[in-house]
C-alpha cells in the first residue's frame, strides 16, 4: 500500500503564498540576525534571515486524506544551489508551521519544504522559494 504524503497543489500554493522571506527588523526578538552596514554618516541595516511559513497537507499521494495527528514534521532543505541544498532543519512538531532561518551569507538562497508522517514516510520536496540576502 503506497501511502507517500501528497504535497496537494493547493498545499503548495499555500506554501508559495504563505511563505513570508522576510529578514528580521533591528531590535526584534533574541536570536534574530542583524548586521550594520556603515554608509557615509548613517548605518544600514541588512538583514541575514528569512521567515517562512506553510499550511499542513490534507491528503497523502494516493488521494487518501491525512490528519494532523498523523504528521510528525517538517523537513526544510535550503541552500544558495537550487539543485543541491546542503542545509537542513527538523521540525519534530507538526503543529509549527513557521520558521526563521538566520546567519544567511549574501547571495540568493532556495528552500523546500517536506512532511513526514508518523510512519516515518515522507512527501516530495515542495517547489523552491527563494531569497537574496
Amino acid at each position: 500500500m503506497n501511502r507517500v504524503i501528497k504535497m496537494s497543489g493547493a498545499w503548495i500554493a499555500a506554501f508559495f503564498m504563505g511563505t513570508m522571506l522576510t529578514g528580521c527588523e533591528a531590535g526584534s526578538s533574541e536570536g534574530s540576525s542583524t548586521e550594520y552596514a556603515a554608509q557615509g554618516s548613517q548605518s544600514q541595516v541588512v538583514e541575514r534571515s528569512a521567515s517562512l511559513s506553510w499550511n499542513a497537507p490534507s491528503t497523502r499521494a494516493n488521494g487518501d486524506g491525512i490528519k494532523m495527528g498523523e504528521l510528525s514534521g517538517y523537513i526544510i532543505n535550503y541552500g544558495q544551489d537550487s539543485e543541491a541544498l546542503s542545509e537542513t532543519v527538523r521540525i519534530s512538531d507538526a503543529s509549527i508551521m513557521e520558521y526563521t532561518v538566520n546567519n544567511l551569507d549574501n547571495g540568493t538562497w532556495y528552500f523546500t519544504i517536506q512532511v513526514e508522517d508518523v510512519d516515518g514516510l515522507m512527501s516530495a520536496p515542495s517547489a523552491p522559494v527563494s531569497k537574496t540576502i
